[in-house]
């Protein structure tokens, strides 16, 4: 294996092109439900998305809820403020909040509260949405009914199209008919699309191809100097879960309904008599079925669940392991991109991915050298692999510096934030009088 050459990943030599000098003074008011101290990885990312922005120059301001999944954490501030930097907490109903149906109500509150924000407080900045919730670009397309006010959407997670492959909705459906008439509406008017990964491209324009050239592929990132390579033995998270002298395999993250626990949870019987142990942070619809499953299996050995863990503990979690874990749905590889891959690169471990044959994870971790890639329901192939890892501390190592080189050059938050800085700089508000 050759560590001497980094490949380079789709768009990136695009963007670094376009983002030398790049620089914009107008005010960027990002929407978005969740973002930090919430432990939802796009109320993390976001945070430190506009801290770079704000670094670099960019003034953001910053409208969002009180933490709705942050055990222990009832609130927050409702308004900070730093550098180029301002942020505003509304109140958040958290009516049900573990349901699908409570879930879906605070959402429909946040839009209502954000829209009313904007309209005394938005009409002359350029707005930046996220789909969390899902219906929340709605607000942006109305805004910019009202005032001409340019906005751009990151596009997280991709509706209707994610409730109709887990069944949840037909395709034919009126709802999911109604919802990709207003999809088709809000993407059109919107300056930018963001998307997180070369197939969810794919997936909007294949919905709306004339808007194709308004669509840019930019990576989600991890900090490399929050999660910093840890030997096990000097990591007080291994030590105080007994992990150290235990070969580990880490999924840290949502079990959502996306992704693929059945393929992992497949792998762990067949590695039921090696000295191997799969650990289980954070939660998700699939999270108490695993545990009930390994219960019925036996299985109690081999694993160990833990819940969220805050942001000052993962660069420990994250390192106290041997080998991480990502894993996607078939059928949804053009529908979600999990952001988890990036903490696991910069924690300098060789990455396993489950995910479907066309999956873009599978060009990524080819051209990182980091790790393999299996399809869903090879089993048998991840098991094989976890042993062999178990067994060739060199080829461990080998793996974990090509992987935190890759993210290294490429997805650090630093050069993701010059490529949104590239998008958003395109954009000019217009001259007021004008529609």
């Amino acid at each position: 294996m050759v560590l001497g050459k980094i490949d380079t990943p789709p768009n990136a030599a695009y963007f670094v092109e376009r983002t030398e000098g790049c620089s914009t003074q107008q005010t960027i008011k990002l929407v978005t439900q969740f973002f930090a101290p919430d432990y939802a990885a796009t109320g993390q990312l976001l945070d430190e998305l506009v801290r770079q922005l704000a670094k670099q120059g960019m003034p953001v301001e910053v409208f969002t809820g009180q933490p709705g999944y942050a055990d222990g954490i009832e609130s927050a501030p409702h308004h900070e403020t730093s550098h180029n930097l301002d942020i505003r907490r509304s109140r958040l109903t958290k009516l049900w909040s573990r349901r699908i149906r409570g879930k879906a109500l605070n959402g429909v509150l946040f839009m209502i509260r954000a829209f009313f924000h904007l309209l005394f407080d938005g009409k002359d900045k350029m707005l930046l949405l996220t789909t969390a919730p899902p219906f929340l670009p709605v607000v942006g397309y109305l805004i910019s009914l009202l005032f001409n006010t340019p906005y751009v959407v990151i596009l997280y997670d991709l509706y209707p199209d994610i409730a109709i492959e887990l069944g949840v909705v037909d395709y034919h459906h009126p709802v999911a008919k109604l919802w990709r008439w207003v999809n088709q509406r809000v993407w059109r008017r919107a300056k930018s699309l963001i998307v997180l990964s070369p197939s969810m491209k794919e997936r909007v324009v294949g919905h709306c191809p004339d808007i194709a050239d308004r669509v840019e592929v930019i990576h989600s990132w991890a900090d490399p100097e929050l999660i910093k390579p840890i030997e096990k033995k000097d990591n007080w998270f291994a030590r105080q879960h007994g992990l150290v002298d235990t070969f580990t395999v880490l999924y840290s993250g949502n079990m959502g309904r996306c992704h693929d626990i059945d393929t992992i949870f497949e792998a762990a019987k067949l590695l039921r008599n090696e000295p191997i142990k799969f650990v289980c942070i954070g939660g998700g619809a699939k999270r108490e079925k695993l545990i009930d499953d390994v219960k019925a299996e036996g299985l109690d050995e081999n694993f160990l669940f833990l819940p969220y863990q805050d942001k000052k503990d993962i660069p420990y979690s994250m390192t106290a392991c041997d080998v991480s874990l990502v894993s996607v749905s078939e059928g949804m590889e053009s529908l979600v991109a999990p952001s988890k891959l990036y903490p696991a690169l910069a924690a300098d471990r060789p990455i396993a991915v489950i995910c479907p044959q066309s999956a873009y994870l599978r060009k990524l971790i080819s051209q990182a050298r980091c790790g393999a890639s299996f399809i869903n329901g090879d089993s048998a192939g991840l098991a094989k692999f976890l042993r062999q890892l178990s067994q060739t501390p060199n080829q461990k190592r080998t793996m974990s510096d090509a992987g935190r080189r890759y993210l290294e050059a490429f997805f650090t938050v630093d050069v993701i934030a010059k490529q949104y800085a590239s998008v958003l700089s395109k954009v000019s508000l217009p001259q007021r009088g004008t529609q």
